[in-house]
């Protein structure tokens, strides 16, 4: 593979994540090959690497757009993150360097101070970061390769409601009780933190109703 064309793979990636295209948003070659300065064939070939992974779908008649999930497949998703998250804390809590707890208290603070001013774009930012560091601290690869695969992020983007509050009440909260457990060296307390956690996330974005059924709750950008 070309530097070019891994370059545009990760941007594209990047946008699709970002939620920068609306679900079942079609793509063009022309247009991204204007937007990237780059051949179609560059574009055919990100296109059809995105679509083997899930990112994008391809159909004749329809061409190529961005992914749309159903509430079965949104909380299909959100259920295994739950699950590989709570994994990956766990072996945080065994694995985790001081150096690595340190950049986990240095996020938390930082996401600390963006809920007192009301900055919910760097708390946001904050909470990335500190599910990133909570995955590198595992130091747990095979898990670590499965959490990636994960289109979560595109989920969360599809059902969110950019009006609703947040951060959602108690994520700060949920934070810090990970945090702790890990400082601690409980793998048992920070798998059942974090899976509180991403679980209070999902049921605030997805809840099962009596008989199957599920409805959308509004939820803020990740809803965490």
């Amino acid at each position: 593979m070309t530097t070019r064309y891994s370059q545009v793979y990760e941007d594209l990636r990047t946008l699709l994540l970002s939620g920068s295209y609306e679900p079942n948003t079609r793509l063009t070659e022309s247009d991204l090959t204007s937007r990237f300065a780059v051949s179609r064939g560059t574009i055919r070939s990100v296109l059809v690497r995105l679509a083997q992974e899930g990112y994008v779908t391809s159909e004749a008649n329809r061409g190529v757009r961005t992914r749309s999930f159903s509430l079965a497949e949104a909380a299909d998703i959100l259920e295994a993150r739950e699950t590989l998250e709570a994994a990956l804390a766990g072996k945080a809590a065994e694995r985790a360097t001081d150096e690595e707890i340190l950049g986990l208290r240095r996020t938390l603070e930082a996401m600390e101070r963006a809920q007192e001013r009301g900055d919910q774009a760097a708390y946001s930012t904050g909470n990335r970061a500190f599910h990133q560091q909570v995955k590198a601290a595992a130091h747990q690869a095979t898990l670590a390769r499965t959490y990636d695969t994960l289109l979560y992020p595109l989920v969360m983007r599809q059902y969110r409601n950019i009006s609703a509050r947040h951060p959602r009440a108690g994520s700060l909260a949920e934070h810090r009780a990970i945090l702790l457990a890990i400082v601690t060296r409980n793998p048992e307390a920070a798998s059942a933190a974090m899976r509180h956690h991403v679980g209070s996330a999902r049921r605030a974005l997805l809840l099962e109703q009596p008989g199957g059924a599920r409805v959308v709750v509004p939820a803020g950008d990740g809803a965490e």
